[in-house]
């Protein structure tokens, strides 16, 4: 989805794969199109196909071949939205960081062809369930699709319908909890790439517009680490020399400082317990 690599379960590859194809596949043809025009992509993923039919080989091998076989570098960049790739280990792991290693989803996931409209319609309910409330705008700017492409889908959809504060639709799930708005907002530290604090999901309620150049610059454009008190970006930290060292934006009062520096010390026993990271 928009083109950036995500961690998905095995459940929801294929669907998600189905529900964005032909959007993306619209938006590299027409990002690309002085570089691309006359190139079949079909038949290019149907050589990367028989490359891995022996098992998973690495970009820089699968490149070679390509180039090898008179194929522009172009191609790699929009290869995964014609094929279904997965990147397996030992290849993004702690061993080896670099995510490199590729084979087929089909050869890892068995093979299943759920129709665009099934995919669209799984998409907007594992969205509503991990973000909802929201509108038919946040889910297509996280999806990287047009409003045109999800609206029917909602509309046919059983969804709960709500009103935001300036009258805007919100949709959820059915039988979602919805918390009272007193509800507290325990401390919480987030890591980099935050989704809530993303451009496409931006949310002043929880990164305040103040914040957001030392959240998010030049340097960092993925971010830095922040923590949230009462809901919202309060501060930032790293994890150095078995500590979590952390700092506020502003003065905390003493309680949030007291919740924050409990947070910290679970967060460092995380990282202590190897059982987590093997």
């Amino acid at each position: 989805m928009r083109v950036t690599i995500h961690t998905v379960s095995a459940r929801d590859f294929q669907p998600f794969a189905a529900a964005i194809r032909r959007g993306r596949r619209e938006w590299w043809s027409a990002a690309y199109r002085l570089h691309v025009e006359g190139l079949d992509m079909e038949a290019i993923a149907e050589r990367v196909r028989r490359h891995l039919s022996a098992g998973p080989r690495r970009a820089s091998e699968l490149k070679e071949l390509l180039a090898s076989e008179g194929i522009p570098a172009v191609a790699w960049s929009g290869l995964g939205l014609w094929i279904d790739l997965v990147r397996v280990p030992p290849s993004g792991t702690w061993g080896r960081r670099r995510a490199d290693l590729y084979g087929l989803a089909d050869d890892w996931l068995g093979t299943s062809s759920p129709s665009e409209a099934e995919g669209l319609e799984h998409l907007v309910r594992r969205y509503l369930g991990g973000f909802g409330p929201a509108s038919v705008k946040d889910m297509a700017s996280w999806a990287g699709l047009s409003i045109r492409t999800l609206a029917p889908v909602v509309e046919r959809m059983s969804l709960r319908r709500f009103r935001d504060e300036q009258g805007g639709e919100l949709l959820d799930v059915p039988r979602a909890p919805i918390p009272d708005q007193d509800t507290p907002a325990p401390v919480r530290f987030l890591p980099t790439w935050e989704a809530m604090l993303l451009v496409h999901a931006r949310r002043t309620e929880v990164l305040p517009e103040e914040y957001r150049p030392l959240v998010f610059n030049t340097r960092t454009p993925h971010s830095v680490s922040t923590f949230l008190v009462d809901g919202t970006v309060a501060g930032t930290w790293r994890y150095e020399g078995r500590r979590v060292r952390w700092a506020p934006l502003e003065p905390l009062p003493r309680v949030a400082r007291r919740e924050v520096e409990q947070e910290a010390k679970r967060l460092e026993a995380f990282h202590a317990d190897e059982s987590y990271v093997r």
